[in-house]
């Protein structure tokens, strides 16, 4: 019980620095057709409750590709495709208005249950659906007409604003209406990428069975690039399996991260909690596609102070890093290396020049818990050496008592007092005993 407990209050902990960073953010869900589905969905809806709950403005959009086959199929009903689109004649789209018309008023009804011993329960959510997609007919191409299938012409973005500014969750489907009209068939992949583009959302959301977006050994891709995200897309369409939902998101979580969304994220709909453990930890689960890596590394500003401090408080007090004040950091902060990860400082090293001797001395160097195992320490290294070179340095040196064979795994090797600047071989410490290790670095 008790390491449930600690689990729970760690949990917590970690996930307030999301919590409210995502507040009053708005963020575009995308619920495809196997979403609505899967035996997971009531669980990803009381998820969705629970982010409104946490003040995040919401659109979802709701996709019906699974359900429209299955009834296709059930009036005998044989789909017809050109390059790779749906052809809407009026037969099909009937059917299309009575799937989509049904699965948005279960979407409501789910959102609306606010029944005691419910994860809803309380809440109290207002569903608001209208004409908030203007849509065009998609035309006639290389002599098929694609009938009633079109295209967004327009959202109506003041309309969604004004909705979401009143505490209200927007649904919309995969029918758009026209300024004729008329009814037409889009795909709901694009009509969350549009509607996230001319609201400025902050994030693009969709699920998939996979975790995410897998490599060849089956692990997932945490972090893509735009390009990466069409390269995706472009093999998956030789393959003749641009069809899927993954596909057709990731081409959409493109087109909105060139036009302004800072961020879309693939997760699975069949792991319990997934949008959570996306939105609400350092590294997440899923892929998200982003036109920069959610981690960097750079040189430290006066506003990275407490992230550093926090950092490495608990390896001052195991006596691992020599104590350091708020005024000391503040003074030598442009001597430091950061790496960043979601706003949050993860690793840092300091860089401290001695001219005279061409040498550097590498120090406070410090990697969270969480990332040790992994390559952020050689980031650091290298980065720092780099900088040193730049500066007309030619050795990099480090002073540990615990990391010893860390630095030695990393190529430093080991050096006398003798061997330092002597300015810095006169403030040595032999009480401390620190072991000096000592980097070439041309």
């Amino acid at each position: 019980m008790k390491e449930r407990t600690t689990e729970l209050v760690e949990g917590l902990r970690h996930s307030v620095p999301y919590i409210n960073a995502h507040h009053g953010k708005t963020f575009v869900i995308l619920l495809t057709g196997a979403v609505l589905k899967s035996n997971n969905y009531s669980s990803i809806i009381s998820d969705i409750g629970l982010l409104y709950s946490l003040g995040i403005k919401l659109v979802i959009v709701n996709g019906a590709r699974n359900q429209i086959d299955e009834s296709l199929k059930n009036h005998n009903i044989e789909p017809k495709y050109h390059k790779n689109t749906r052809i809407t004649d009026a037969i099909t789209l009937d059917i299309i208005k009575q799937v989509t018309g049904m699965l948005q008023l279960n979407i409501t009804a789910s959102l609306s249950m606010s029944l005691n011993n419910t994860p809803l329960q309380g809440a109290h959510i207002n569903v608001v659906s209208g004409n908030f997609v203007i849509a065009q007919p998609l035309g006639i191409d290389e002599g098929i007409d694609y009938c009633h299938t079109g295209k967004i012409r327009r959202i109506n973005n003041e309309a969604i604003d004004e909705q979401l500014n009143r505490g209200s969750i927007v649904l919309l489907g995969p029918v758009g209406v026209s300024v004729t009209g008329e009814s037409f068939n889009l795909a709901s992949e694009d009509v969350a990428a549009e509607v996230a583009i001319r609201i400025k959302a902050d994030k693009l959301i969709s699920f998939c069975a996979e975790q995410g977006v897998l490599d060849k050994q089956g692990k997932v891709i945490t972090d893509l690039f735009p390009i990466d995200a069409d390269n995706y897309v472009n093999r998956k369409q030789q393959l003749g399996k641009y069809l899927s939902s993954e596909a057709r998101f990731l081409k959409a979580a493109s087109k909105a991260c060139r036009n302004g969304v800072r961020r879309s994220h693939l997760v699975s709909y069949l792991i319990d909690g997934a949008i959570l453990q996306e939105l609400f930890s350092r590294d997440g689960i899923g892929t998200q596609v982003a036109k920069e890596y959610s981690e960097q590394i750079r040189l430290a500003t006066i506003n990275d102070i407490g992230g550093i401090l926090e950092l490495i408080r608990p390896l001052e007090e195991q006596g691992i890093l020599v104590k350091r004040s708020r005024e000391q950091l503040e003074m030598e902060i442009d001597k430091f290396t950061i790496i960043e990860r979601d706003n949050m400082t993860i690793g840092c090293a300091a860089l401290y020049p001695y001219q005279e001797e061409k040498m550097g001395e590498m120090a406070c160097v410090a990697i969270h818990p969480d990332y040790r195992n992994s390559s952020r320490g050689d980031l650091l290294i290298n980065t720092v050496a780099s900088r040193a070179q730049n500066l007309g340095l030619n050795k990099i040196f480090v002073l540990t008592t615990r990391s010893i064979h860390w630095f030695r795994e990393k190529g430093f090797n080991p050096a006398e007092v003798d061997d330092l600047p002597i300015k810095k071989k006169q403030l040595y410490n032999y009480q401390r005993n620190s072991k000096i290790l000592m980097l070439d670095i041309i």
